[in-house]
C-alpha cells in the first residue's frame, strides 16, 4: 500500500503544513502515513474557520442536521472496507475487529444521534415542591475543541462530533 499524506481540512479547504509527523503500523513498525505537525497557526486558524461557520450553522433546522450525521454514516457504512483498512494500519486492530465492531459501532453512533435529536429538543421538569418549571432548551451556543483518544479515536469521536453538532455547534 502507499503511504498517506494526511491534510488539515480548515475553512472547507484541504490545508498542507509544514512539519509532519510519522504514522507506523504497529503490525509492521513501518510508516504507512504523515500527519500534519498542527501548531497555533493552524489551530487558530481553525477557530476562526468553525467562527465564521457558526452562524449558518446554528440556524439550520435539527431535521437539518439530522440529514447530514445520516449521510455520515451512510458514507461510512458504504466505505468500510477503507475506513476499517484505515483504523486497523492505524491503531493495530485487526481488520476483522476494525470491519466488525469498530467502524460498525460508529456508523451506530451517528444514527443514534441522528435520530435522538429529532424527539429531543427542549424539555421540561416540574418542581411541585417550589412551585417552579425547569426548562432546559438545546440550542447551538458556539465553537469546542474536540480531542479523540488515541485508542478508539474514530468511535469515540463519534460521540463527540454527534453532541456538538447538537448542542454547540461547530467543531474543530
Amino acid at each position: 500500500m502507499e503511504m498517506i499524506q494526511v491534510s488539515n481540512f480548515i475553512g472547507g479547504h484541504f490545508c498542507t503544513v509544514d512539519h509532519y509527523i510519522d504514522s507506523y503500523d504497529p503490525s509492521s513498525a513501518q510508516v504507512w502515513a504523515r500527519i500534519p505537525d498542527s501548531g497555533s497557526t493552524e489551530v487558530n486558524s481553525a477557530v476562526e474557520a468553525a467562527k465564521l461557520a457558526f452562524p449558518g450553522w446554528s440556524k439550520r433546522t435539527v431535521a437539518d442536521r439530522s440529514r447530514i450525521l445520516l449521510k455520515a454514516a451512510e458514507i461510512l457504512e458504504n466505505r468500510l472496507e477503507d475506513f476499517a483498512v484505515a483504523e486497523s494500519r492505524d491503531q493495530g486492530k485487526t481488520l476483522t475487529q476494525a470491519k466488525t465492531i469498530e467502524i460498525p459501532r460508529a456508523v451506530i453512533n451517528l444514527r443514534h444521534f441522528a435520530t435522538a435529536f429529532l424527539s429531543s429538543i427542549e424539555k421540561s421538569k416540574l418542581q411541585d415542591e417550589f412551585g417552579v418549571v425547569n426548562y432546559t432548551a438545546r440550542k447551538p451556543v458556539g465553537v469546542a475543541g474536540l480531542i479523540s483518544p488515541w485508542n478508539l479515536p474514530l468511535y469515540l469521536l463519534t460521540f463527540k462530533v454527534n453532541r456538538q453538532m447538537r448542542f454547540i455547534s461547530t467543531c474543530l
